[in-house]
């Protein structure tokens, strides 16, 4: 075997460069949760809900680094237990949703803390606002869903927010200003559009095909 020959065989069997393992993922809302606590009077911690938020994802999951996405919040759906602290709650000087019924969260930049953790800067878009929230994010892990075949990955992520900072400071001897916030994200592998929706990512169908034929 000439050396030209041998050259050409390896360059054909091992690439100098391998394509990027970012992936998009769009936001499960069934699976996606939004939660947070707040004293209460000093006796106790409120917590409240928001269900079926949505967004997309675009990451490694061996480098986290580069990952970028976005959540959005519906806020009339949150949850406290009671609807009349809902809808009092909805109003100008809390959350405002009646004017600003969606709150969204961007990410602008990732630092890897861990083999499996980061901390996610991004902008909350809030009250007609934006401030800055960093995320404490523990990445759960990536697998197929055992009914669906699609690569899910899951995410946990905390916080802890000032009332007063994003405008919300009525009732300060009643309410706490530290609010606690949980997110618990489940994602599903896909391909994003230009127009922000989401088709099948076709590798991810030739696995599904694969693991449905075994």
């Amino acid at each position: 075997m000439t050396l030209i020959r041998a050259i050409l065989m390896l360059s054909l069997v091992a690439p100098a460069t391998l394509p990027a393992a970012e992936r998009d993922y769009r936001i499960d809302p069934v699976h996606t949760r939004v939660a947070f606590s707040v004293g209460h009077l000093g006796l106790s911690r409120a917590i409240g809900t928001f269900s079926g938020p949505r967004g997309w994802l675009n990451f490694d999951p061996d480098d986290f680094s580069t990952a970028r996405g976005e959540i959005e919040v519906d806020l009339t759906t949150l949850d406290l237990g009671d609807e009349d602290w809902n809808r009092r709650m909805a109003r100008s000087d809390s959350f405002d949703s009646e004017r600003h019924p969606i709150a969204r969260w961007s990410v602008r930049r990732v630092e890897p803390t861990g083999e499996h953790s980061f901390n996610a800067e991004g902008v909350l878009a809030l009250r007609g606002g934006e401030y800055p929230l960093t995320l404490a994010v523990t990445f759960n892990g990536v697998r197929r869903h055992p009914l669906t075949f699609r690569r899910t990955a899951g995410f946990s992520a905390r916080a802890t927010l000032s009332r007063a900072a994003l405008g919300m400071d009525k009732w300060k001897t009643m309410v706490g200003d530290a609010v606690e916030l949980q997110v618990e994200v489940e994602a599903r592998r896909g391909k994003r559009r230009a127009d922000g929706g989401f088709d099948e990512d076709p590798a991810d169908r030739g696995e599904n095909e694969h693991a449905m034929a075994q």
